[in-house]
């Protein structure tokens, strides 16, 4: 019979792998007694593992969820997997950097030199494209708010300034809203749901929710348009969107050739050679400057501010090609 410590590692490891174990196949499993079975499930218990007993014909044990975290035990592959995803949560931007990386050092710490070397060949570097998207971390309280409130089915309350540079303390009536996905995009957290007041589907950056308590009642899931989610995000963002600035122009390129560089608008064949772009950004000079990139001649069919940050870029561009400041 294999010594007491390393029989309740192996009971403990095959506890972790089904749901319900009869006595008898693990004991069975362990060429052991049922009674030293019984005996080494009460070890486990003192040591903090919520193991509970069910009856019936094939009577046996569970591994439950308890109201503490006991020490797990993980195969090779699964400290490897669990050591990748840590890495890669270090990158995230959700607020949990910092206790993923803690959790990462604890996990290597108690690994075998083998496994050790294994992930220490993983090196994750979390590398973003440019961006004019002010950075806004979200606090990881409030994603988990939101997360409960998904996976309830639970109405949910909360303050939500209405602008992207709106005042956080500004006083607006809370949004009441069914939360249906919690979602990432382009470095960020967003809520989608339907908004119950506008009777429409929305999408909030979690960075800007501020949750409140109790949540409400519970309630049906409805059907996003086009089914699902990715789908209707991808709709959102690459279509209405929820910009702060917004701009529609003609371009006289093809639509194949501006589609292949356009990955967050909207693309619209005039003809052979020429094709409508609708395009959004968080400010109008940086709208201007996305769009001048093209190599092409700029018809702006609006809005004004558009024309204005394209006025006001091409007196910028006309000094730094004279090196003399004309203003």
């Amino acid at each position: 019979m294999p010594k007491t410590s390393a029989r309740l590692l192996a009971l403990l490891s095959l506890l972790q792998t089904r749901r319900d174990w009869p006595g008898a196949l693990l004991a069975e499993r362990l060429d052991i007694s049922p009674r030293t079975v019984r005996r080494d499930v009460d070890r486990l218990r003192e040591l903090g593992y919520p193991i509970v007993a069910f009856k019936g014909p094939d009577g046996g044990y569970r591994l439950d969820a308890g109201a503490q975290l006991p020490p797990l035990l993980f195969d090779d592959e699964q400290a490897v997997a669990l050591a990748i995803a840590l890495q890669i949560a270090t990158t995230t931007r959700a607020g949990i950097e910092e206790a993923a990386a803690r959790a990462l050092h604890t996990v290597r710490q108690v690994m075998p030199a083998r496994l050790r070397h294994r992930i220490d060949t993983i090196q994750v570097t979390a590398v973003e494209r440019p961006t004019i998207r002010p950075d806004h971390k979200v606090d990881s309280t409030v994603l988990l708010a939101l997360s409960a409130a998904v996976h309830a089915r639970e109405v949910l309350r909360f303050d939500y300034p209405p602008s992207a540079v709106a005042d956080h303390g500004a006083q607006t009536p809370p949004r009441r809203v069914q939360p249906h996905h919690l979602v990432t995009w382009g470095g960020r957290w967003y809520l989608v749901a339907w908004d119950l007041d506008r009777q429409d589907w929305r999408t909030f950056r979690a960075d800007r929710i501020t949750p409140r308590t109790p949540t409400g009642p519970r309630f049906t899931p409805r059907e996003l348009p086009g089914g699902e989610v990715a789908a209707f995000v991808v709709s959102r963002f690459w279509g209405s969107g929820d910009w702060p600035c917004r701009g529609e122009v003609i371009l006289d390129l093809p639509a194949a050739v501006v589609s292949r560089y356009t990955s967050d608008g909207v693309v619209e064949e005039l003809g052979p050679d020429r094709c409508r772009l609708v395009l959004g950004s968080w400010s109008w000079h940086g709208l201007a400057a996305a769009i001048g990139r093209f190599d092409a001649d700029i018809e702006v069919v609006g809005p004004a501010e558009l024309r204005d940050a394209f006025a006001h870029l091409a007196r910028r561009y006309a000094d730094a090609a004279t090196g003399v400041r004309t203003r």
